[in-house]
């Protein structure tokens, strides 16, 4: 399995509406494409202060290598992940991925 893990950097002018729609879209993305096996979401809520501004993030666990990689060119991913780009600060680099073998 793979756990992939997005950290993100909103901009501030992104409303808590247009977050949760953000997220609501990532979730809905279960539906759709195979092999998704999780998605989690929300805050940082570590106590230890050393999120770099990354303060809003999500998960999402995969069956597979390949299910993962199906996702990342999967259209409805892309255009999910156009609008996260879009939200956040810095475009690109208000991104950051981790994706760990679970």
């Amino acid at each position: 399995m793979i756990l992939h893990c997005v950290f993100l950097r909103l901009k501030t002018a992104v409303t808590s509406d247009e977050k949760q729609a953000l997220f609501d879209a990532i979730v809905a993305l279960k539906q759709v494409i195979p092999g998704i096996l999780d998605i989690k979401y929300g805050p940082n809520v570590s106590p230890e202060g050393l999120h770099g501004g990354f303060v809003d993030g999500f998960a999402v666990t995969f069956e597979s290598v390949e299910a993962r990689d199906a996702y990342l060119v999967h259209p409805e991913h892309v255009a999910v992940g156009e609008r996260i780009v879009s939200s956040t600060d810095g475009g690109l680099a208000g991104i950051l991925v981790f994706d760990l073998n679970v």
